[in-house]
C-alpha cells in the first residue's frame, strides 16, 4: 500500500518494517474455514481467524502493532465495527494500514468508504482532569453480515523531554486475550530496541489441571524478541473466578535503584526554596496556631481545599514535580505538585513526612510486578507522628478531622521517595473510633409506633455523609431512610408494594451536630408508623429490626481462585431497643439469642437485655482492616459471617396475643416446639 494522507494524530500508510507486511494473496490464504471455525461459528460465536499483535519499545518511542480479520456474523458485531472509536495521547499517531472485508471470496478495500474524524478528548477538563488527548472517530460505510473484516493498525508514541520516564523505562502488561472469541491463530511479539535489558515475567499461568504455575522471569537484551503464539485457541480462563494469564515487561531493575533514580529529583525541588520565602502570609497563619495537632489539620485542609487539582494526563508519567513556590502562587498543580507542597509545610512546622508512590487500581498486582516506577499512577503524603503512621491524599476535597480522626485511606503496596527504598506493604489497621454508632429506638403504644435514629458517623463516612446531606435534597434522604427501614422493620414481608411515605408519617431527618475536629458527623431520624407490627401468614405478629448493612454479603458471596478477599470494611457499634405495650416471649430462641465471634480478622459480640414487653441488643463489630485474608483462612473466616446473618444482626419479639385462648395456645406452642 502506498503512502496517501498525513494527518497530525492519524495517518493511512504502510506499517514500520519491524512490524511486517503481508500482501493481499497471502492475507487471503490465511483466512480459510477450518473444522474448529465452522464448530465455532455454528456454536454463535464470534470468531477471529487470526490476531496478530506486536510491541515495540526503544529509547525513543513505543508502538503497538495490531493486524486481525474477524467475523461480522451478529448485527451488535457489525454495529460496533461499523463506527469506532480510538483515543490517542499528546504525541502519539494512530496509524492505519488496512482497512479491509473478504466478502464471498473477494478481497475488498475500504479505506475509500471510511470517514475519520477527530475530536478533542476533554471531557472531564470541567473536574481537573487536563489532556490533549484526541479522539479519534472512524466509521466505515457499506458493511455486511457475514462479511469477514480485516484491520492492521498501529500507534507510536514518539517520547518528548518530559517523557523522561518513559525513555529510561519500559513497563507494558500484556493480558491473554478475551476467552469471548475464538482464534484461529493468535500471535503476541515483543520486540525490544533499547538500550537496556528488559525482564518479563509470565503470572498466573496454568498447567493442565488448572493448576496456577509458579511466575517465570527471563529477559530480552536489545535486539531479542518474545513470541507466544496458539492455533485454535479458546481462552481457557474462568472469567468470574480466575485471573487472566498476563506477562509484564519492564526494564530490568531493583526498588533500590530506582528508589535511588527518583529521590534525588524530589529532593532538589525542596532545596530550591523555603516556606517563609514564598508563602508568608500562609506562615504567619501557621505561627498563630498553638497546637500543633490544629497545625496539621489546618496544612492538610489548607492544600486540599485550596489548590485546586490539576491531573494533566500527558504529564502524570513524565515530568518532574513542580516547585513548590510555583503550586503556591498558581494555587493549582497535579498530585505531586500538592504532595510536595504539603510536604514543605509540614517540615516548617517540624512534622516527619515522605511522599509516596501508589496506584490504588492495580494495588494487588503490585507484588507479581517486575519493579518499576511506572507501576505507579498516585502520588500521597505519608506522615509519622506519635509513632503512628498516616497517609493523607492531597488531592481530595471535602476531609475533615485532626490527623487520628482522618479518613483512612484502603491500599497495601507503596514506594517512598528515599534512598535505598525497597517496595514497602502498608500495616493491617484496626479503627480506633467507630465509623458507625447508632442507636434505635421503636416505642410501640396503642398500635402506634414511634421511630428515633440517633446515629453518629465517624473518618470516611463522617466525610461521606455531609457530602451527601449538602448534596441531596431533604426529602430525596428521607425516602433513602424510609426505605432502608422498610426492609429493616421486614415490612418488605407483608406490605409489599406499599409506598414507604404511607408507612413512615411524619418522618424527618436533621443535622444534630458536625465537629470538624473530631470529624463526627451526627444525625437524628424520627417518624411515626401507624401499624408498626410484623403479621405472618399464620396471623402471628411481630416487632423486629434487623440491620442488613452489618452482614457482610461481599464476605459470604466471595468465590475466586486467585484473588485474596481485601478485607476493608467498617467499625460498628450499635443500640437498638424495641418496646411495646403488649407481651412478649421472654424465652423465644432467637429473641434471646446472643453471640461472640473472635477471629484474627474481626471481633463482633451482641449482648441483649430482654424484659416482659421488649428489648434491648448491643452489637459491636470490630475489623482488622487493609488486609488480604489467605485462602486457607477464609472458609473459616466466611462462616463466621454466616454466624453474624442467622439472626445476630438485629433483635426480633414475638407478640403473645390477649385472651385465653391465645394463651392457652401459646403454651401449647411453647410446649411441642
Amino acid at each position: 500500500m502506498e503512502d496517501q494522507i498525513q494527518f497530525e494524530n492519524y495517518k493511512i500508510q504502510s506499517p514500520e518494517a519491524w512490524a511486517g507486511n503481508v500482501e493481499d494473496q497471502e492475507l487471503i490464504n490465511r483466512i480459510k474455514d477450518s473444522g474448529f471455525a465452522a464448530k465455532q461459528i455454528d456454536e454463535g460465536r464470534d470468531y477471529c481467524y487470526f490476531l496478530d499483535k506486536k510491541y515495540y519499545t526503544s529509547n525513543t518511542e513505543n508502538s503497538e502493532y495490531v493486524f486481525m480479520a474477524y467475523t461480522l456474523n451478529e448485527p451488535a458485531n457489525l454495529e460496533r465495527a461499523s463506527v469506532s472509536d480510538v483515543v490517542v495521547e499528546e504525541n502519539e499517531v494512530y496509524n492505519i494500514h488496512r482497512i479491509s472485508v473478504l466478502r464471498d471470496g473477494i478481497l475488498i478495500d475500504k479505506i475509500p468508504d471510511t470517514k475519520i474524524k477527530v475530536f478533542d478528548s476533554e471531557n472531564q477538563s470541567s473536574g481537573g482532569i487536563l489532556s490533549s488527548n484526541k479522539k479519534i472517530n472512524i466509521t466505515i460505510k457499506d458493511l455486511r453480515l457475514y462479511d469477514v473484516l480485516i484491520l492492521e493498525d498501529s500507534r507510536l508514541k514518539a517520547f518528548t523531554e518530559r517523557d523522561f520516564l518513559r525513555k529510561e523505562f519500559s513497563k507494558h502488561v500484556w493480558v491473554s486475550p478475551d476467552n469471548y472469541w475464538a482464534y484461529g491463530s493468535f500471535k503476541f511479539t515483543f520486540i525490544n530496541d533499547r538500550n537496556q535489558t528488559i525482564a518479563y515475567k509470565k503470572t498466573f499461568f496454568r498447567d493442565e489441571k488448572g493448576n496456577v504455575l509458579e511466575p517465570e522471569i527471563s529477559y530480552l537484551k536489545k535486539g531479542e524478541k518474545f513470541i507466544i503464539e496458539e492455533e485454535n485457541y479458546i481462552n481457557p480462563v474462568d472469567a468470574s473466578r480466575e485471573i487472566f494469564p498476563y506477562i509484564d515487561f519492564a526494564t530490568d531493575a531493583n526498588w533500590k535503584d530506582l528508589s535511588n533514580y527518583i529521590a534525588p529529583m524530589y529532593d532538589k525541588i525542596f532545596h530550591q526554596s523555603t516556606l517563609p520565602e514564598f508563602a508568608p502570609n500562609l506562615v504567619e497563619k501557621l505561627d498563630a496556631i498553638t497546637e500543633l495537632e490544629e497545625k496539621l489539620q489546618f496544612a492538610i485542609e489548607y492544600v486540599q481545599n485550596n489548590i485546586y487539582y490539576i491531573f494533566n494526563a500527558d504529564e502524570m508519567n513524565g515530568h518532574k514535580p513542580q516547585e513548590p513556590a510555583i503550586t503556591f502562587e498558581n494555587k493549582q498543580g497535579d498530585c505531586k505538585a500538592k504532595c510536595v507542597l504539603l510536604k514543605s509545610i509540614l517540615d516548617y512546622i517540624g512534622v516527619d513526612s515522605s511522599i509516596v508512590l501508589v496506584n490504588f487500581n492495580t494495588d494487588f498486582y503490585i507484588k507479581y510486578y517486575l519493579p518499576s516506577l511506572l507501576t505507579f499512577n498516585h502520588v500521597i503524603v505519608k506522615i509519622n507522628h506519635k509513632g503512628e503512621e498516616y497517609f493523607v491524599d492531597a488531592t481530595i476535597r471535602d476531609e475533615f478531622g485532626l490527623l487520628e480522626n482522618r479518613g483512612f485511606i484502603y491500599f497495601m503496596h507503596y514506594l517512598e521517595i528515599k534512598p535505598n527504598q525497597e517496595l514497602q506493604e502498608r500495616k493491617a489497621y484496626k479503627y480506633p473510633y467507630y465509623c458507625i454508632d447508632e442507636k434505635v429506638e421503636f416505642i410501640v403504644q396503642n398500635m402506634t409506633g414511634k421511630l428515633k435514629l440517633t446515629t453518629v458517623y465517624r473518618g470516611n463516612r463522617a466525610n461521606a455523609m455531609r457530602k451527601y446531606f449538602k448534596n441531596t435534597n431533604k426529602r430525596e434522604v428521607i425516602d433513602s431512610w424510609n426505605n432502608f427501614l422498610f426492609y429493616s422493620l421486614n415490612y418488605s414481608g407483608d406490605r409489599s408494594g406499599t409506598d414507604v411515605r404511607n408507612i413512615f408519617k411524619d418522618a424527618s431527618i436533621d443535622m444534630i451536630s458536625d465537629d470538624k475536629k473530631l470529624n463526627e458527623f451526627k444525625i437524628q431520624y424520627t417518624a411515626t408508623v401507624e401499624n408498626p407490627y410484623f403479621t405472618d401468614p399464620q396471623k402471628n405478629r411481630f416487632l423486629m429490626y434487623f440491620d442488613r448493612n452489618v452482614i457482610k454479603t461481599s464476605a459470604r458471596d466471595f468465590i475466586h481462585a486467585d484473588l485474596s478477599f481485601w478485607h476493608n470494611f467498617d467499625s460498628e457499634k450499635y443500640e437498638i431497643t424495641l418496646q411495646t405495650d403488649q407481651k412478649i416471649d421472654t424465652e423465644e430462641k432467637y429473641t434471646v439469642q446472643e453471640s461472640t465471634i473472635s477471629n484474627p480478622y474481626f471481633e463482633y459480640k451482641s449482648r441483649k437485655k430482654i424484659n416482659k414487653n421488649g428489648g434491648t441488643v448491643y452489637i459491636e463489630y470490630n475489623p482488622l482492616v487493609n488486609i488480604e485474608i489467605p485462602q486457607d483462612k477464609f472458609e473459616d473466616f466466611r462462616e463466621a459471617h454466616h454466624t453474624v446473618a442467622d439472626s445476630n444482626f438485629g433483635l426480633g419479639i414475638d407478640i403473645i396475643e390477649p385472651g385465653l385462648m391465645n394463651m392457652l395456645k401459646f403454651n401449647f406452642k411453647k410446649r411441642f416446639k
